[in-house]
């Protein structure tokens, strides 16, 4: 007669509590700083954007686009270094313009 074999729980579904060594607390906190991070350069980002569209056009307009640009382009680092890679749906869902993308050499 052969022994009963035991069923385990498949290890990724597996909660190990108590396990919270100094590499998991550090990976969780990297983690939450970068998720912060990236909120609040999509809020630098929106209000660079939201500036532009107030300034149809002149010197003030120059400026603005610079800003725009640079907000974008840091708000675009940030999301690829995450490992978001989907331009194309950012440019959609925020409504970046064309000059802006041009600018960053995005378009």
């Amino acid at each position: 007669m052969r022994p009963m074999s035991s069923l385990r729980v498949p290890q990724s579904l597996n909660p190990r509590p108590g396990l919270d060594t100094g590499e998991t607390v550090l990976r969780y906190e990297l983690l939450e700083e970068q998720a912060y991070a990236l909120g609040r350069s999509s809020r630098r980002m929106e209000a660079a954007l939201a500036a532009l569209r107030d300034h149809p056009g002149g010197e003030d307009r120059a400026e603005a686009l610079r800003t725009a640009a640079d907000a974008v382009w840091c708000f675009l680092v940030q999301r690829e270094v995450m490992g978001l890679r989907d331009r194309a749906a950012v440019v959609a869902q925020y409504g970046i313009p064309r000059e802006v993308l041009n600018r960053i050499g995005a378009s």
